[in-house]
């Protein structure tokens, strides 16, 4: 009995709540057709806000006002360049992958610099440069949609016993986050910074150190996420990073990250990711009109929120 206090004390496990009861909600209102359609597609979907919450969830943990807002613009630039480099060919896929994740790695870098040597705010600073990224991949793209190569996208829609592959490989990603933020140095230092920048500096904490290292990593799941989405959608979109601006976040804050910094879990994100995921589909298979989607939306996504903070207070 304890046991189970314990776990609804966790913030993440409303995210969770919230996603069985949509699924459930929808399988009872078409009498279970299509139900198992409904939630492969939702864990496919799902990786994709996963991987680019786990490192907008690293990012946010620093502390009031760290976001990285230039995610869309850096899946957009990963993708076509990547894209266009492959060509269609199968040989390329391992260059095309590194190409994308160097693409991450540089944009997160840039973000920092800007932030760090301008002094430039976090939101200021990715917003700004998201505007170069974007411009860049408009340039880059000259209004081509270069196919992926074949056994790449076959890689992100194959399934291993009705699990989508991308999936499982993305909880092997999360499972690593999670790692890498509760068992090392850098995770410790990531959350010390997040509840007191001066406290975590005076105990000996490499700052600055710590705060590149999360703009990059967040940069590069971000190319990465862009580089395994344009091989799913049969080709980089230049608006295909659009959804992911505020996604990112919803996923990281509903799944009971604070946004106030210092204290974050890796859990909640893919509980979130399903979360949305199904909430709008539920919608949709109701038949509400666009604008009862997004009050009902909202209200639902408060709601979760609301008592996934009351969980963590409680803690």
């Amino acid at each position: 009995m304890t046991g189970v206090l314990h776990i609804f004390r966790q913030p993440w496990i409303w995210a969770w709540i919230g996603a069985v009861a949509v699924w459930l909600a929808t399988a009872t209102f078409t009498q279970g057709r299509g139900a198992t359609e409904v939630l492969s597609a939702a864990m496919t979907f799902g990786a994709f806000f996963v991987i680019v919450a786990l490192g907008q969830m690293f990012v946010i943990t620093l502390g009031p006002g760290n976001v990285d807002l230039s995610i869309p613009a850096c899946m957009t630039l990963a993708g076509t360049v990547a894209m266009k480099t492959m060509d269609g060919s199968a040989g390329m896929i391992p260059v095309g992958l590194l190409i994308a994740l160097a693409i991450g790695a540089g944009v997160g870098a840039i973000n920092y610099a800007l932030i760090r040597m301008l002094r430039i705010p976090p939101i200021i600073a990715t917003l700004s440069s998201s505007f170069i990224f974007q411009s860049a991949a408009i340039w880059w793209n000259r209004g081509l949609r270069v196919k992926p190569p074949e056994p790449l996208g076959d890689f992100t829609t194959a399934k291993i016993a009705g699990v989508p592959l991308i999936a499982l490989l993305v909880m092997i990603l999360a499972v690593a986050g999670h790692v890498l933020l509760t068992r090392t140095m850098y995770g410790r230092g990531v959350v010390a910074i997040g509840q007191n920048i001066r406290a975590a500096h005076l105990a000996g904490v490499k700052v600055e150190r710590i705060r590149a290292a999360t703009y990059i990593m967040c940069a590069t799941l971000a190319g990465l996420c862009g580089y395994l989405l344009s091989a799913f959608s049969g080709g980089a979109a230049l608006n295909m990073g659009e959804e992911y601006l505020l996604s990112s976040i919803a996923v990281v804050v509903i799944g009971g990250t604070s946004v106030a910094g210092g204290f974050a879990n890796v859990p909640g994100l893919w509980g979130a990711a399903l979360f949305l995921f199904l909430l709008v589909t539920m919608l949709n298979t109701f038949g509400a009109g666009a604008g009862v989607r997004l009050v009902l939306t909202g209200l639902i996504i408060i709601g979760v929120i609301v008592a996934a903070s009351g969980g963590k207070r409680r803690t």
